[in-house]
Protein backbone atom coordinates (compact mmCIF):
# COMPACT_ATOMS: atom_id res chain seq x y z
CA UNK A 1 0.00 0.00 0.00
CA UNK A 2 1.28 3.52 -1.04
CA UNK A 3 1.70 5.96 1.88
CA UNK A 4 -0.88 8.74 1.23
CA UNK A 5 0.19 12.39 1.52
CA UNK A 6 -1.90 14.27 4.37
CA UNK A 7 -3.59 17.35 5.58
CA UNK A 8 -5.21 18.78 8.58
CA UNK A 9 -8.09 20.43 9.51
CA UNK A 10 -8.46 22.31 12.91
CA UNK A 11 -10.32 25.23 13.98
CA UNK A 12 -9.88 28.35 15.72
CA UNK A 13 -9.65 28.66 19.62
CA UNK A 14 -12.18 30.84 21.66
CA UNK A 15 -10.92 30.43 24.90
CA UNK A 16 -7.46 30.10 26.70
CA UNK A 17 -7.55 26.22 26.88
CA UNK A 18 -8.66 25.80 23.50
CA UNK A 19 -5.75 28.00 22.42
CA UNK A 20 -3.35 25.46 24.24
CA UNK A 21 -5.31 22.21 22.67
CA UNK A 22 -4.91 23.70 19.05
CA UNK A 23 -1.00 24.12 20.14
CA UNK A 24 -1.03 20.72 21.29
CA UNK A 25 -2.68 19.46 18.54
CA UNK A 26 -0.30 21.15 15.92
CA UNK A 27 2.51 19.82 17.93
CA UNK A 28 1.35 16.48 17.23
CA UNK A 29 0.57 16.46 13.98
CA UNK A 30 3.39 19.01 12.45
CA UNK A 31 5.73 15.88 12.79
CA UNK A 32 4.03 14.27 9.77
CA UNK A 33 4.79 16.59 7.07
CA UNK A 34 1.53 17.44 5.91
CA UNK A 35 0.85 19.31 2.87
CA UNK A 36 -1.10 21.75 5.16
CA UNK A 37 -2.91 22.91 7.95
CA UNK A 38 -6.55 24.62 7.01
CA UNK A 39 -8.13 26.77 9.71
CA UNK A 40 -11.92 26.87 9.95
CA UNK A 41 -14.13 30.03 9.65
CA UNK A 42 -17.13 30.71 11.66
CA UNK A 43 -20.66 31.17 10.06
CA UNK A 44 -20.80 34.90 9.21
CA UNK A 45 -17.14 35.52 9.53
CA UNK A 46 -17.86 35.11 13.56
CA UNK A 47 -14.33 33.79 13.69
CA UNK A 48 -12.78 36.07 11.73
CA UNK A 49 -9.92 37.62 13.80
CA UNK A 50 -9.51 34.35 15.46
CA UNK A 51 -9.01 32.56 12.08
CA UNK A 52 -6.97 35.83 11.05
CA UNK A 53 -4.73 34.97 14.24
CA UNK A 54 -4.60 30.98 14.21
CA UNK A 55 -3.19 31.10 10.85
CA UNK A 56 -0.68 33.59 11.67
CA UNK A 57 0.77 31.46 14.70
CA UNK A 58 0.20 28.06 12.79
CA UNK A 59 2.39 29.69 9.89
CA UNK A 60 5.10 31.07 12.06
CA UNK A 61 5.60 28.32 14.87
CA UNK A 62 5.60 25.16 12.32
CA UNK A 63 6.66 27.07 9.45
CA UNK A 64 4.43 24.79 7.30
CA UNK A 65 1.88 25.90 4.91
CA UNK A 66 -1.86 27.40 6.42
CA UNK A 67 -4.99 27.52 4.29
CA UNK A 68 -7.10 29.62 5.53
CA UNK A 69 -11.01 29.28 5.24
CA UNK A 70 -12.77 32.22 3.81
CA UNK A 71 -16.18 32.68 3.68
CA UNK A 72 -19.16 34.92 1.62
CA UNK A 73 -21.33 35.17 4.64
CA UNK A 74 -22.13 38.44 6.33
CA UNK A 75 -19.55 40.99 4.45
CA UNK A 76 -19.70 42.97 1.40
CA UNK A 77 -17.20 42.40 -1.38
CA UNK A 78 -14.28 44.71 -0.14
CA UNK A 79 -14.56 43.84 2.98
CA UNK A 80 -14.21 39.74 1.98
CA UNK A 81 -11.10 41.17 -0.30
CA UNK A 82 -9.23 42.85 2.78
CA UNK A 83 -9.67 39.29 4.85
CA UNK A 84 -7.88 37.88 1.80
CA UNK A 85 -5.23 40.52 1.70
CA UNK A 86 -4.84 40.44 5.43
CA UNK A 87 -4.19 36.97 5.28
CA UNK A 88 -1.77 37.71 2.28
CA UNK A 89 0.10 40.03 4.15
CA UNK A 90 0.72 37.36 6.83
CA UNK A 91 2.07 34.76 4.86
CA UNK A 92 -0.93 32.94 4.17
CA UNK A 93 -1.76 32.38 0.38
CA UNK A 94 -3.85 29.13 0.76
CA UNK A 95 -7.40 30.12 0.69
CA UNK A 96 -10.33 27.38 1.22
CA UNK A 97 -12.99 29.42 -1.03
CA UNK A 98 -16.56 28.29 0.74
CA UNK A 99 -19.85 30.36 0.14
CA UNK A 100 -20.37 29.71 4.02
CA UNK A 101 -23.61 28.17 6.47
CA UNK A 102 -26.10 30.61 6.65
CA UNK A 103 -25.77 33.21 9.00
CA UNK A 104 -27.27 33.57 12.93
CA UNK A 105 -29.18 29.83 11.64
CA UNK A 106 -31.35 30.80 9.12
CA UNK A 107 -32.29 27.84 7.47
CA UNK A 108 -31.35 29.67 3.54
CA UNK A 109 -28.62 30.95 3.09
CA UNK A 110 -28.98 35.62 1.64
CA UNK A 111 -25.95 37.16 0.32
CA UNK A 112 -24.80 40.52 2.04
CA UNK A 113 -26.76 43.04 -0.11
CA UNK A 114 -22.79 44.42 -1.21
CA UNK A 115 -21.23 40.91 -0.96
CA UNK A 116 -20.65 37.68 -3.46
CA UNK A 117 -23.52 36.17 -4.37
CA UNK A 118 -22.00 32.67 -3.71
CA UNK A 119 -18.66 30.82 -3.91
CA UNK A 120 -18.09 30.97 -7.39
CA UNK A 121 -17.92 34.74 -7.52
CA UNK A 122 -15.35 34.37 -4.31
CA UNK A 123 -13.34 32.40 -6.47
CA UNK A 124 -13.29 34.18 -9.31
CA UNK A 125 -12.30 37.52 -7.36
CA UNK A 126 -9.55 35.31 -5.60
CA UNK A 127 -8.15 33.92 -8.90
CA UNK A 128 -8.18 37.36 -10.35
CA UNK A 129 -5.75 38.58 -7.82
CA UNK A 130 -3.16 35.92 -8.54
CA UNK A 131 -2.18 35.98 -4.85
CA UNK A 132 -3.72 32.75 -3.83
CA UNK A 133 -4.10 29.01 -3.98
CA UNK A 134 -7.68 28.21 -3.93
CA UNK A 135 -9.12 25.10 -2.79
CA UNK A 136 -13.13 24.81 -2.31
CA UNK A 137 -15.48 22.22 -0.72
CA UNK A 138 -17.04 19.26 -2.31
CA UNK A 139 -20.51 17.03 -1.51
CA UNK A 140 -19.88 12.70 -2.18
CA UNK A 141 -23.11 13.16 -0.68
CA UNK A 142 -25.29 15.61 -2.78
CA UNK A 143 -25.44 18.85 -0.81
CA UNK A 144 -28.60 19.58 0.89
CA UNK A 145 -29.51 22.76 -1.08
CA UNK A 146 -28.67 20.74 -4.10
CA UNK A 147 -31.52 19.70 -6.40
CA UNK A 148 -29.40 16.46 -7.94
CA UNK A 149 -26.09 15.36 -7.70
CA UNK A 150 -25.75 16.33 -11.19
CA UNK A 151 -25.99 19.36 -10.10
CA UNK A 152 -24.40 19.05 -7.12
CA UNK A 153 -20.81 18.17 -9.63
CA UNK A 154 -22.20 20.32 -12.40
CA UNK A 155 -21.38 23.17 -9.34
CA UNK A 156 -17.86 21.76 -8.54
CA UNK A 157 -16.92 21.87 -11.81
CA UNK A 158 -18.07 25.49 -12.10
CA UNK A 159 -15.37 26.42 -9.17
CA UNK A 160 -12.79 24.43 -11.06
CA UNK A 161 -13.51 26.37 -13.94
CA UNK A 162 -13.53 29.96 -11.89
CA UNK A 163 -10.28 29.14 -10.47
CA UNK A 164 -10.02 26.19 -8.06
CA UNK A 165 -7.14 24.09 -7.85
CA UNK A 166 -8.29 21.48 -5.82
CA UNK A 167 -11.31 20.17 -3.95
CA UNK A 168 -11.57 18.79 -0.23
CA UNK A 169 -14.95 16.64 0.31
CA UNK A 170 -17.19 16.60 3.20
CA UNK A 171 -17.10 13.94 5.19
CA UNK A 172 -18.64 10.29 4.67
CA UNK A 173 -18.42 6.99 6.32
CA UNK A 174 -18.20 4.64 3.49
CA UNK A 175 -15.22 4.24 0.42
CA UNK A 176 -17.41 3.84 -2.11
CA UNK A 177 -19.06 6.70 -1.53
CA UNK A 178 -15.94 8.47 -2.45
CA UNK A 179 -15.06 6.84 -5.00
CA UNK A 180 -18.67 6.83 -6.81
CA UNK A 181 -18.24 10.43 -6.70
CA UNK A 182 -14.98 10.78 -7.85
CA UNK A 183 -15.88 8.41 -10.98
CA UNK A 184 -19.15 10.85 -11.69
CA UNK A 185 -16.44 13.45 -11.90
CA UNK A 186 -14.05 12.69 -13.82
CA UNK A 187 -17.38 11.99 -16.22
CA UNK A 188 -17.86 15.11 -16.01
CA UNK A 189 -15.10 16.11 -16.82
CA UNK A 190 -13.13 17.07 -13.88
CA UNK A 191 -9.43 16.21 -14.04
CA UNK A 192 -8.80 18.15 -11.13
CA UNK A 193 -6.94 17.05 -7.82
CA UNK A 194 -10.08 16.21 -5.61
CA UNK A 195 -8.88 14.93 -1.73
CA UNK A 196 -11.39 12.91 0.53
CA UNK A 197 -12.29 14.80 4.20
CA UNK A 198 -12.20 12.37 6.27
CA UNK A 199 -13.50 12.26 9.82
CA UNK A 200 -11.91 9.92 12.56
CA UNK A 201 -15.31 9.00 14.75
CA UNK A 202 -13.48 10.55 18.03
CA UNK A 203 -17.73 10.47 19.54
CA UNK A 204 -20.41 8.70 17.81
CA UNK A 205 -23.28 10.43 18.94
CA UNK A 206 -21.27 13.93 18.20
CA UNK A 207 -20.33 12.15 14.82
CA UNK A 208 -23.66 11.61 14.23
CA UNK A 209 -25.56 14.31 14.61
CA UNK A 210 -22.81 16.44 12.80
CA UNK A 211 -23.55 13.77 9.70
CA UNK A 212 -27.22 14.39 9.95
CA UNK A 213 -26.65 18.36 9.90
CA UNK A 214 -24.61 17.70 7.15
CA UNK A 215 -27.14 15.67 4.95
CA UNK A 216 -24.48 13.04 5.54
CA UNK A 217 -26.08 9.81 5.31
CA UNK A 218 -25.36 7.43 8.19
CA UNK A 219 -25.26 3.28 7.78
CA UNK A 220 -27.07 1.64 9.90
CA UNK A 221 -24.53 -1.01 10.82
CA UNK A 222 -22.01 1.99 12.18
CA UNK A 223 -25.23 2.44 14.81
CA UNK A 224 -24.87 -1.14 15.31
CA UNK A 225 -21.35 -1.31 15.87
CA UNK A 226 -20.41 1.20 17.80
CA UNK A 227 -23.77 0.50 20.08
CA UNK A 228 -21.92 -2.84 20.80
CA UNK A 229 -18.63 -0.97 21.13
CA UNK A 230 -19.83 0.94 23.82
CA UNK A 231 -20.96 -1.77 25.82
CA UNK A 232 -17.51 -3.32 25.69
CA UNK A 233 -15.88 0.03 26.33
CA UNK A 234 -13.88 -0.35 22.99
CA UNK A 235 -14.60 2.56 21.16
CA UNK A 236 -11.74 4.25 20.36
CA UNK A 237 -10.99 1.12 19.15
CA UNK A 238 -13.23 0.57 16.79
CA UNK A 239 -12.75 4.38 15.64
CA UNK A 240 -9.27 3.43 15.06
CA UNK A 241 -9.85 0.29 12.91
CA UNK A 242 -12.98 1.80 10.54
CA UNK A 243 -11.48 4.77 9.66
CA UNK A 244 -8.04 2.95 8.61
CA UNK A 245 -9.53 0.15 6.81
CA UNK A 246 -11.77 2.94 4.93
CA UNK A 247 -8.57 5.18 4.65
CA UNK A 248 -6.89 1.82 3.02
CA UNK A 249 -9.73 1.21 0.81
CA UNK A 250 -8.78 4.69 -0.57
CA UNK A 251 -5.43 4.54 -0.90
CA UNK A 252 -5.98 0.76 -2.94
CA UNK A 253 -8.06 2.46 -5.41
CA UNK A 254 -5.53 5.01 -6.26
CA UNK A 255 -6.27 8.00 -3.71
CA UNK A 256 -2.95 10.04 -3.28
CA UNK A 257 -4.06 12.46 -0.54
CA UNK A 258 -6.21 12.61 2.77
CA UNK A 259 -7.43 15.60 4.63
CA UNK A 260 -8.43 14.98 8.32
CA UNK A 261 -10.88 16.53 10.29
CA UNK A 262 -8.94 16.67 13.30
CA UNK A 263 -11.37 18.47 15.61
CA UNK A 264 -8.16 19.68 17.55
CA UNK A 265 -7.78 16.77 18.79
CA UNK A 266 -4.64 14.74 17.48
CA UNK A 267 -4.66 11.11 19.01
CA UNK A 268 -6.92 9.09 16.89
CA UNK A 269 -5.53 10.86 13.74
CA UNK A 270 -2.27 10.54 14.34
CA UNK A 271 -3.18 6.79 15.55
CA UNK A 272 -4.65 6.33 11.84
CA UNK A 273 -2.14 8.04 9.89
CA UNK A 274 0.78 5.95 11.99
CA UNK A 275 -1.46 2.75 10.72
CA UNK A 276 -1.61 4.25 7.11
CA UNK A 277 2.50 4.16 7.24
CA UNK A 278 2.56 7.56 7.69
CA UNK A 279 5.28 8.63 10.75
CA UNK A 280 6.86 11.79 12.25
CA UNK A 281 9.85 13.38 9.30
CA UNK A 282 10.49 15.97 12.05
CA UNK A 283 10.20 17.21 14.98
CA UNK A 284 8.26 21.07 15.21
CA UNK A 285 11.24 22.57 16.55
CA UNK A 286 13.18 21.81 13.05
CA UNK A 287 10.32 23.42 11.06
CA UNK A 288 9.74 26.17 13.01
Amino acid sequence: MATPKVSFEVFPPRTVDAAFKLWDTAQALAPLAPRFFSVTYGAGGTTRDLTHDAAHVLRRTSGLPVAAHLTCVGASKAETMEVADSFARIGVTDIVALRGDPADGASTFTPHPEGFQDSCELITALAETGKFNIRVGAYPDPHPESTSQEANIEWLKRKFDAGAQEAMTQFFFEAETFLRFRDACAKAGIDKPITPGILPIVNWKSARNFAQRCGTPVPAWLDDAFAKAERDDRTSLLATSLCTEMCSDLIDEGVENLHFYTLNRADLTRDVCRALGVTPQVTLEDVA
